[in-house]
């Protein structure tokens, strides 16, 4: 649920009809815009309007910067878009984590492994690199088996699984975030997501645990035991 919160924080500034009215203004603008400027466009007090422009920019959904020039005093504030998309979908789903993956193994592919394969090498390349750094962030040292299982647990969250303790010394993902992709081509979509987990615990370093395709246990593909 803590990777869907931004995004669904941004969707529910927009239900505000100023806030939305706003965001219309600065997108249909195509270039950086003062709340003066906003203020008019909508009809609502310069101080309104920087209250609620403010208001997206802590969603995410605009940014603001100062802005220089030859004018004398101080520079005015002006509003753009942040360049993010946003959508919500509960559970979380990463179709662009997938085509990223996609990608970089079709881009990586040579002659002698096939593009399925090279798209898992890829997998597991990038769950490495989430890994990695989520050990350098936290520090953990070495992993016993208990805390491989919940730093693992804690990583994945925050790219869309939803990892649960069913029973001790082993986490099931409750939520594939490449469904329904995964239910349409499962061999080639659970493998790739097999080999992004099995990554994430080389980067961790957990080498007390493993990650183990099965499909049949419920949402997800993979699960993750204690060695």
């Amino acid at each position: 649920m803590e990777a869907e919160r931004p995004s669904i924080a941004a969707v529910a500034a927009l239900d505000d009809d100023v806030r939305h009215a706003l965001y219309r203004c600065v997108r249909d603008a195509r270039r950086p815009i003062t709340r003066e400027h906003a203020a008019e466009a909508v009809g609502i007090s310069r101080k309104l309007a920087a209250f609620h422009l403010d208001k997206l920019v802590a969603v995410g959904l605009l940014s603001a910067r100062y802005q220089s020039g030859g004018r004398i005093g101080r520079a005015p504030k002006v509003y753009e878009l942040s360049g993010d998309d946003v959508s919500v979908c509960v559970p979380a789903r990463r179709p662009d984590l997938l085509a990223e993956i996609l990608l970089a193994g079709v881009l990586n592919a040579g002659g002698v492994v096939s593009p399925l394969d090279s798209a898992r090498e890829a997998a597991f390349r990038r769950g490495e690199a989430v890994g990695a750094d989520e050990r350098i962030r936290t520090r953990p040292g070495r992993l016993s088996a208990e805390r491989a299982l919940t730093l693992s647990e804690a990583t994945l969250s925050r790219i869309g699984f939803e990892p649960d303790r069913v029973r001790p010394g082993c986490v099931r993902l409750r939520s594939c975030p490449f469904h329904p992709l995964a239910q349409a081509q499962p061999d080639a979509v659970c493998g790739i997501n097999h080999a992004l987990v099995s990554g994430v615990l080389t980067g961790l370093q957990a080498t007390t645990v493993r990650a183990v395709l099965d499909p049949e246990g419920g949402e997800c593909c993979v699960e993750i035991t204690a060695e």
